[in-house]
């Protein structure tokens, strides 16, 4: 089931040529950072991908171990890290994706001469051949 709101536990490990961010309950969600604020920002737009991810593959989400059950190493300390997954669903779902297409010569010519948004028309074209002029993934837009 989806939720708005996750808090997990990271590992942060500071080394000599960076941090390096490590969710116990998140295998493969390893984000890396200079900084340490870089590393908080990247620490949390990774969870919030990785999760996303999860949600679209249908796989479960595990419940976040409790921070005094990890065990640490001298250079490394345990941070949560929270999302508020709203905000990162809407910003990738609206995430702009590149698309060739291909029109005849003389079609170019003309809509060039016209100064044609060609994103915006194809968008347009789209919305309108799927019936979705007013609305977005069954939701009415304002």
């Amino acid at each position: 089931m989806k939720k708005d709101y996750y808090i997990y536990p990271a590992i942060f490990d500071f080394d000599g040529d960076g941090i390096s961010i490590e969710f116990p309950d998140l295998p493969g969600c390893i984000p890396c950072a200079k900084t340490t604020e870089e590393a908080i920002k990247n620490a949390k737009e990774a969870m919030a991908l990785h999760l996303w991810s999860m949600e679209q593959d249908g796989d479960p989400i595990p419940d976040p171990t409790p921070v005094d059950k990890l065990r640490f190493e001298p250079n490394q300390i345990s941070m949560l890290v929270e999302v508020n997954m709203p905000i990162y669903r809407d910003a990738i779902e609206n995430t702009s994706v590149k698309k060739t297409l291909t029109i005849p010569q003389w079609l170019n010519r003309v809509a060039e001469e016209n100064k044609v948004n060609f994103s915006q028309v194809f968008q347009s074209a789209l919305k309108s051949h799927l019936s979705l002029e007013s609305k977005r993934k069954g939701k009415t837009q304002s």
